[in-house]
């Protein structure tokens, strides 16, 4: 719909479509991953997932910097080749990820005698919004947004305000996106290592990544602010989100799990909508995107 569409409203249609269809994912893997991985490895595991992001971030940024900016395509080509994509992964993920049947069956009977003896709880607001828990969508909060603001405003950044060109643009902004894999696969492995210490690898990351966000905006030498950028992507929200998932899973309260990942999953995805749109309104407002 979006490679197709003769007006921007018609673009806002696919996007939104584009989001139900991604907002099934995360919830579907980390599912997947509780189900499947045992807790002394599921901040790796976690990690592992979510590396998939930054590569498909980072592989797009390179290609359509090629291919649109510098070979002249139109930018429609990026829109197919996400298609060839995604209809390879719905293959491979039918023919490769399985339920078996039988212990489906046999945890659905234990769980409908469970419901037999015990009636259903609920999670009550006061244990949903508990400072530990109403502190941590905020932290979550304050880590995606950083993020987001990246993904969506770097390479603009880049080119209006630090005179990066054509390819430049792509590879120096895909930097974030590949430098964030061993980040959170060596942050993650530690904390599964040192599971009693997670509060102070999420205090040290995230203090580490805005130290790091001001010094790329700060950074006048094109070197040093590819340096920046490497480490924020190595200490930013790839390398602590996993750590931070994984602390939730182990206080969040038993009863209503789901819904206290639903409100934390929310905060998260509420700076996916604000991050962007007050960066352009503050670049909009004062001609750069630096107070951003």
């Amino acid at each position: 719909i979006v490679a197709l569409a003769g007006s921007i409203q018609i673009i806002y249609l696919g996007s939104l479509l584009a989001g139900l269809g991604c907002g099934s994912f995360y919830g579907s893997a980390y599912s997947l991953t509780n189900q499947n991985i045992p807790a002394n490895k599921r901040s790796f595991s976690t990690a592992i997932v979510n590396s998939g992001s930054a590569v498909g971030s980072g592989l797009g940024m390179i290609l359509s910097s090629f291919l649109v900016a510098q070979q002249g395509m139109p930018w429609q080509v990026m829109m197919y080749i996400s298609i060839a994509m995604i209809l390879f992964m719905v293959i491979a993920f039918q023919a490769i990820i399985r339920s078996n049947k039988d212990d489906v069956a046999v945890i659905q009977a234990a769980l409908e005698k469970k419901t037999e003896k015990k009636p259903k709880e609920k999670v009550s607001v006061g244990t949903l919004l508990a400072p530990k828990m109403f502190f941590s969508y905020l932290l979550y909060f304050a880590t995606c947004y950083a993020y987001y603001m990246i993904v969506t405003w770097l390479p603009n950044f880049l080119a209006t305000e630090r005179g990066f060109k054509g390819t430049a643009i792509g590879f120096s902004a895909s930097l974030v996106a590949f430098a964030s894999i061993p980040g959170a696969l060596f942050f993650s492995k530690l904390a599964d290592r040192f599971m009693n210490q997670k509060i102070k690898f999420i205090v040290v990351l995230e203090l580490l990544a805005a130290a790091m966000l001001l010094a790329t905006v700060q950074a006048t030498n094109p070197t040093f602010l590819l340096i920046a950028l490497v480490l924020y992507g190595f200490l930013g929200k790839l390398a602590v989100e996993p750590i931070i998932i994984s602390w939730l899973g182990e206080n969040a309260p038993r009863v209503g799990i789901g819904t206290t990942l639903g409100v934390f999953n929310f905060f998260g995805m509420m700076s996916s909508i604000i991050a962007p749109a007050l960066t352009g309104s503050i670049s909009d407002t004062t001609g750069s995107k630096i107070m951003g």
